[in-house]
Formats: C-alpha cells, sequence, structure tokens
C-alpha cells in the first residue's frame, strides 16, 4: 500500500470579524465560521512521528487568525487571502479546500449562514 494523499484539517472555527459591505457590518462586526482542508504530504510525518515533518496545525489556526483579523468587503476577498498566504508560508501545501460562513448574515432570512467556498490546487 502506498499514501494517495493526506490532508491537515480544522473544522468550523469561530471567529469575530468586521467583514462586510454594509456599514453596520464594518462596525459591529460580526461571527464566522472557518473550515479549512489543507492538501499535504504526510508520509514522512506518518514515519518520523515528529511535528516538524507535518503541518502544524496551530500555526495553521494562527495564520487564519490573522487574516480574519483583516476587514475585508467580500469574503471571496478574505478566501484569497488566505489561500494566497498559506501557499507563500507553505510550499509543499499540494491544495486547499476552504468555506467561510457568514452567521446571521443581513439578507432578511431565517438561515444559519451564508458561505464562501473556494477549492485550490497547487500547478506542481
Amino acid at each position: 500500500m502506498r499514501l494517495e494523499s493526506g490532508y491537515i484539517s480544522l473544522h468550523r472555527v469561530r471567529f469575530y470579524a468586521r467583514h462586510g459591505v454594509v456599514t453596520q457590518e464594518q462596525e459591529v462586526g460580526g461571527w464566522f465560521l472557518v473550515t479549512l482542508r489543507v492538501g499535504y504530504p504526510l508520509a514522512q510525518a506518518m514515519q518520523s512521528d515528529e511535528v516538524g515533518d507535518t503541518l502544524n496545525y496551530a500555526e495553521l489556526y494562527a495564520l487564519l487568525k490573522r487574516e480574519m483579523e483583516q476587514p475585508s468587503k467580500l469574503l471571496e476577498h478574505v478566501a484569497q487571502r488566505i489561500a494566497s498566504a498559506i501557499e507563500t508560508s507553505y510550499p509543499l501545501v499540494t491544495s486547499v479546500d476552504l468555506e467561510i460562513t457568514k452567521e446571521n448574515p443581513p439578507i432578511g432570512a431565517d438561515c444559519d449562514g451564508a458561505s464562501v467556498e473556494i477549492h485550490w490546487n497547487s500547478e506542481k
């Protein structure tokens, strides 16, 4: 058997942020959920049992937190910043699947949220 692919994931990480087109969203802020799945070659870490051979999910969280703290009008823009920061910081990454959900969006509907989801693959 051989390892075909591996992923490091963070599920439904909750952030308070100031993303939105409406002035009130930018001033007051709101709650967002982020789910991230990053493709990464895990074979070495599986053998070595060393954190240095994997993608540290605590570092991924810190990257998400930093990007979520920067206000943007569009979730698409936030998603692009996160994906770019991951690509720059971790050259061995093979893919990024990211969903950002705005809880209680100002659309006049009773819903759990509105989301942007991106799927990025490395050109390696």
